[in-house]
């Protein structure tokens, strides 16, 4: 077939404008997601370089036991193991005869009557507090947060979107909030929530419980939920506290956060819990099996034995320890120069501001962190992380590592001191 003769005429230049380059799409973190990494972490870095290269480090900037767990829970979990018996999932929140213990412990130690479907069983205390959170607040709404306080308080109600209200407490009502402070942040705007934790991470102070009661009563009063973080009970110095007091005594709308890590030794296992009030333990029971399925079967198998009779004598001997540790610690106070300690009335944390001349020489707690670190081999924790305002010019000395560690930590900071001319 003959094809027909081509067009003498040129056919016209395209005057469309080219097809743009592809280009690759950006992707950035979330606004919520945006909360400050630790301070610390920096610290504990630098003590694993130094430890690695052979240098001789006491650090006093981890806030956990290192007793470990009671022997009895050591040996349950052992058999647990050993059965060969598969671990599945148990139910959301929690093994029934775990959270039955729990109740029980509340008989215990506060004479309540908690039934065991009021105990959610957590993935720690971090776990509880994220569900109690998103349960109990929505985003916009006001929390208040005594500053300053546990820095993942602020960071996962940031990351729900709740607006987090500082409430700025001092060594004059020994870093706990009053009813006057709670009324000056209420003038300014509704509160959907207050969180309070006695005895108080960094500080070590509590609020009696007759204060505890008189906050609980202002919060129910006014609708506002209150959230007690009472996870270092049993680990207090003070004649007349018992282990604590706890919130339910006064009000059941509160949501009490507790947990296996401090007074218990275990806080690798990753177990905590949370009294649930009425009107939360629906939205938490669903939230609860898709936030985490289900906290570890091993550990809530064998965190049954913590409450026996076996267990508590080993854990009041481990918290005897931590106040035999506390006494070294005040006593060697007027050695280190240091101000506006906390009374470190429970768990075991000392809160202390640096004297003058150690913020004129460093700059700030970070400075002479690092110095100490550095020169005489001791990790404390610089006070930022808890206050961003403050805290700057405080450290936390955590005495959860021992009486030995803690002493010899004391005598490197106290000779320091001296040779710099800091004492």
């Amino acid at each position: 077939m003959r094809r027909p003769p081509r067009s003498s005429t040129a056919a016209p230049a395209s005057t469309a404008a080219p097809a743009p380059a592809p280009t690759t799409p950006t992707f950035v973190p979330s606004a919520r997601s945006q909360v400050p990494p630790f301070t610390v972490m920096s610290i504990l870095g630098r003590v694993a370089a130094l430890r690695a290269a052979g240098h001789d480090v006491v650090s006093l900037c981890a806030g956990e036991p290192g007793g470990g767990a009671p022997p009895a829970v050591d040996a349950a979990a052992a058999a647990v193991h050993a059965s060969g018996r598969a671990l599945t999932y148990t139910p959301a929140l929690g093994l029934p005869e775990l959270r039955t213990a729990v109740a029980g412990h509340y008989r215990r130690w506060y004479g309540l009557d908690v039934r065991p479907e009021q105990v959610a069983i957590t993935t720690g205390s971090s776990g509880a507090f994220m569900l109690g959170f998103l349960a109990a607040f929505s985003p916009g709404e006001r929390v208040l947060l005594s500053r300053p306080g546990y820095p993942a308080y602020r960071n996962i109600l940031t990351a729900l979107g709740v607006e987090v209200v500082d409430v700025d407490v001092d060594a004059g009502t020994r870093y706990q909030p009053t009813v006057a402070h709670l009324e000056a942040a209420l003038a300014e705007g509704p509160v959907a929530g207050l969180v309070l934790a006695s005895p108080a991470n960094p500080t070590g102070t509590m609020v009696s419980a007759d204060e505890l009661a008189e906050l609980a009563r202002w919060c129910e009063e006014r609708g506002v939920r209150l959230v007690s973080d009472e996870i270092y009970h049993g680990i207090v110095h003070t004649d007349g506290q018992g282990p604590g007091a706890c919130a339910w005594r006064t009000s059941r709308t509160a949501l009490v956060v507790s947990s296996f890590s401090k007074y218990w030794g275990m806080p690798g296992w990753r177990l905590g819990w949370m009294l649930m009030p009425e009107d939360l333990a629906g939205a938490i029971d669903g939230l609860a099996g898709s936030v985490a399925l289900c906290p570890p079967a091993a550990a809530q198998r064998a965190a049954v034995e913590a409450f026996g009779e076996d267990a508590y004598a080993f854990c009041e001997e481990q918290a005897g320890g931590f106040t035999a540790t506390r006494g070294v610690v005040l006593a060697a106070l007027p050695r280190l120069g240091w101000a506006d300690a906390a009374p470190a009335d429970g768990a075991f944390y000392l809160w202390a501001r640096l004297a003058p001349g150690m913020l004129a020489e460093f700059g700030s707690a970070v400075g002479y962190c690092a110095a100490l670190l550095e020169e005489a081999g001791v990790a404390l924790t610089p006070g930022d992380d808890f206050d961003a305002v403050h805290g700057p010019e405080f450290v936390r000395l955590s005495f959860a590592a021992g009486p030995e560690a803690v002493h010899e930590a004391l005598e490197r900071i106290a000779a320091w001191h001296a040779a710099r001319g800091l004492a």
